[in-house]
């Protein structure tokens, strides 16, 4: 039976963390505890504290467990999806409280905060944090402060460090969403971050076939609040798709791998394309983020966002022309995938806004997948021909 040592790589974690062969039978993969309840041996009694599968599931756990160590994390709590784990924290908000986001997220998660929480009377703010004195910001009494780092879909990087320090010094919790980057490239419980979190349907899964999300802590007191939001909300994911997630984990450190080398080269490729206005890729001397994410990443993956010259109608022509990059929402699979975010994932974010940030009709994020490099190039090549008419 492996048995994890201190200092055990990110590799090896992904594959044994959390996952010892079951103890009954010897199965050396995590089984499918396919139900709803448990039976107790006398009344309220649970073995193992299994009662109910809404609050506790083995096949759950082992997820739960193999992520936060991924992170360097002491709890993982897993929930039926991304935007389910960002809901987990935004409970523990009350009226009355201020939130300061910085100014690029998911559109979803704009929506939620902007049109759910803050007309329940949470301030939400939505701030460019790299071009503002903190102190002004991120006064005393924030409560909550949520980083991307790097962006949706800019892929702007936030020197975390500084924020974080800050942010504590105001009195405030920190939540960094580090679906992009993985655990694999860059963990922010390292920076002192309250909460990390995951839409684990992207790059922690990997294969296009799941939904769901994922909060870490060190902390056991905010633990303790999300299982208990956890329980009583029922935001949780089934044992397939937990079992589908552990799956794709124990290939994450491969697959990342290859999604920055093709990532970095697509990127590469596009800056020197005469098509192409400006490329969005954190690795490139070039990008504003730079140095930032040389400070705090030890790589990244296959997220790659460009301006096509042109105008709406080039752009929704050039994501209608690929072949190998599909025409779809979500990221982080094994396939690429390609998307216009103006009219797709940031949708729900007022034209005014896009607008402000930087998200131009032009804008294209693609995912870069583990296909050929060759035939990616020239998919995207093709598509450049194509939309000229």
């Amino acid at each position: 039976m492996a048995k994890l040592t201190e200092g055990a790589g990110l590799g090896t974690r992904a594959i044994h963390a959390g996952q010892p062969p079951e103890p009954t039978t010897g199965a050396v993969m995590v089984p499918v505890f396919q139900t709803s309840t448990y039976a107790q041996p006398s009344p309220g009694v649970a073995l193992g504290g299994h009662e109910y599968a809404r609050t506790c599931n083995p096949t759950r756990t082992a997820l739960q467990d193999c992520i936060a160590s991924l992170e360097g994390g002491k709890h993982g709590v897993c929930f039926s999806s991304g935007l389910g784990a960002v809901d987990a924290i935004a409970r523990m908000l009350r009226p009355g409280d201020r939130v300061v986001s910085g100014d690029d997220v998911y559109g979803g998660t704009w929506r939620l905060f902007k049109k759910i929480i803050e007309p329940m009377g949470v301030r939400c703010d939505f701030i460019d944090l790299n071009n503002v004195a903190l102190e002004t910001a991120i006064p005393e009494g924030t409560r909550l402060v949520w980083l991307e780092s790097p962006t949706n879909p800019l892929l702007k990087c936030f020197d975390l460090q500084v924020i974080i320090d800050h942010a504590h010094k105001a009195g405030a919790l920190v939540a960094v969403d580090n679906t992009f980057a993985t655990p694999i490239f860059q963990r922010p419980l390292e920076f002192g971050a309250d909460f990390v979190l995951h839409s684990t349907t992207k790059y922690l899964n990997g294969h296009s076939d799941v939904v769901g999300g994922v909060v870490i802590t060190n902390s056991d007191a905010l633990h303790e609040q999300l299982c208990f939001i956890q329980n009583s909300v029922g935001a949780v994911p089934g044992p397939w798709d937990c079992f589908l997630t552990l799956r794709g984990l124990k290939t994450l450190h491969v697959r990342m791998a290859q999604h920055q080398r093709s990532g970095m080269a697509i990127a590469e490729w596009l800056v020197d394309h005469p098509e192409v206005e400006r490329v969005h890729y954190p690795l490139l001397p070039s990008d504003p983020n730079y140095e930032i994410a040389q400070k705090q990443m030890s790589g990244f993956g296959g997220m790659v966002s460009f301006v096509l010259k042109g105008d709406l109608a080039r752009a929704e022509k050039f994501v209608s022309s690929t072949r190998y990059f599909t025409l779809a929402e979500s990221l982080g699979g094994v396939e690429s995938l390609i998307e216009l975010p103006a009219i797709m994932t940031h949708a729900s974010v007022p034209p005014e806004n896009r607008a402000e940030l930087g998200i131009d009709d032009g804008l294209i994020r693609l995912s870069v997948g583990i296909e050929d490099l060759s035939d990616l190039k020239a998919d995207l090549e093709q598509a450049f021909v194509a939309s000229r008419s």
